[in-house]
């Protein structure tokens, strides 16, 4: 009796379970993507029923680490949507009406903004071993072309081992120089240079990128595209030659994305510590629209939180992120700007465990954890991109970024008169 009140109550695949597999989970439990199984039939979801209610009910899946925040793209579960998927596989993966099944979603191949203008290609294959480590790979692609970038396409050439990947420009050479003759090298955390400008970063489920209305990121000739790439090992040798498409004007925007960087090279944790804070601030001498956020931390972080201050004391949460997963970054852009007034300050708070009882940390003992690059170091950064609501007013904003900067080094801040 008490199993068949379960199977009345409970939800089903036609009606409820698949409209939910499609929207959160079918980018990447698909064929030929990184996720092990698909996704988009009743057999799929019914031979995965119990691993399915196991991974929501541990909020491991799906990978969206924000908690706070409405950011586009959101593949969030609500409490009731995870309840109805857990109480679904208990009783024991209804299907309910076939008839009443959704089409499974149907995903377009090819360049889905058009024929790009240019395409950069990794310079040679790169060969990811079965097994082992993740990794992380830096491809240095040569740059022939003058530009602003208003969209683009990653397209990952072994979907099945690419985890995510992230662009960034460089006009010092530096990594050239680290590839050699290679094109490529190794570059976990940060890649190793500092990069004149950024186009963002790729995962799977993740849209063409297009820049918000009047802004586009600049590219030139005798610079470099940096290709950082992770992989996580399939199972079986792959053979990885990325590419990413631009789409360019050559007219300069009238407007400019700003990165506002709360940082802290404060960290000094020792082992044990499960609670070690390190906090930033910042206060934003302009009006701005904040349009993403883009949060950076290594294996040990557990939570993180940015919110704003309003001049009239009023405080918004900009992201909060209670389980933060090096494995699963992600970079965040709101459904609709965030207007922020001039006065208004900004923080952030990251909390770090070096305990043996965080199952992420890579040190067994737990070692002392300082900040670097390196995957047993750390790191703690929360980058907010900004736009100015009158563009005359950037010169004002990029001297107080300086100053920000010159205080944190404990440089010498000139006046005038």
């Amino acid at each position: 009796m008490i199993a068949l009140l379960l199977t009345l109550s409970a939800a089903d695949y036609a009606t409820q379970i698949a409209p939910l597999l499609h929207a959160k989970c079918a980018g990447c439990h698909r064929p030929g993507e990184v996720a092990p199984f698909p996704l988009l039939t009743y057999t799929d979801a019914k031979s995965h029923a119990a691993e399915i209610a196991k991974v929501v009910e541990r909020n491991i899946m799906p990978p969206w680490k924000a908690v706070e925040g409405d950011f586009a793209g959101s593949r969030a579960l609500t409490a009731k949507e995870k309840e109805l998927i857990v109480d679904w596989a208990k009783a024991g993966a209804p299907r309910g009406n076939p008839a009443k099944e959704p089409a499974p979603p149907v995903f377009k191949t090819g360049w889905q903004l058009g024929e790009p203008d240019i395409v950069l290609e990794m310079p040679v294959a790169f060969e990811v071993p079965a097994g082992g480590n993740d990794l992380y790979q830096c491809f240095v692609i040569p740059v022939a072309v003058a530009g602003y970038v208003k969209a683009w396409e990653f397209q990952p050439g072994a979907r099945d081992t690419v985890h995510h990947s992230l662009f960034f420009t460089d006009g010092s050479r530096t990594a050239r120089k680290r590839a050699a003759d290679t094109g490529t090298y190794s570059c976990f955390g940060v890649p190793g240079f500092l990069p004149s400008g950024s186009l963002g970063g790729w995962s799977p489920g993740f849209a063409p990128f297009q820049s918000p209305a009047g802004t586009a990121s600049r590219i030139q000739p005798g610079h470099d595209l940096v290709m950082q790439i992770h992989y996580h090992p399939s199972g079986k040798p792959e053979k990885d030659r990325s590419r990413i498409g631009l789409y360019l004007t050559k007219d300069p925007p009238p407007k400019r994305i700003v990165d506002i960087a709360l940082v802290s090279k404060a960290i000094d944790i020792a082992p044990g510590d499960a609670a070690y804070k390190v906090t930033d601030y910042f206060t934003i001498p302009i009006d701005v629209d904040v349009v993403g956020l883009i949060p950076h931390a290594h294996y040990i972080c557990k939570r993180m939180i940015g919110w704003a201050t309003l001049p009239n004391g009023k405080k918004r949460t900009l992201i909060r992120i209670d389980d933060w997963d090096f494995n699963w970054q992600e970079q965040y852009y709101y459904r609709q700007p965030m207007r922020l007034p001039a006065g208004t300050k900004v923080e952030m708070e990251f909390i770090y465990d070096n305990s043996a009882a965080n199952p992420r940390n890579p040190s067994n003992p737990p070692k002392r954890v300082e900040w670097g690059p390196d995957a047993t170091d750390e790191m703690a950064g929360l980058h907010i991109q900004a736009i100015p609501v009158r563009m005359e007013e950037l010169p004002e904003l990029g001297r107080a970024l300086w100053g920000k900067i010159m205080r944190a080094l404990g440089g010498f801040i000139p006046t005038t008169r």
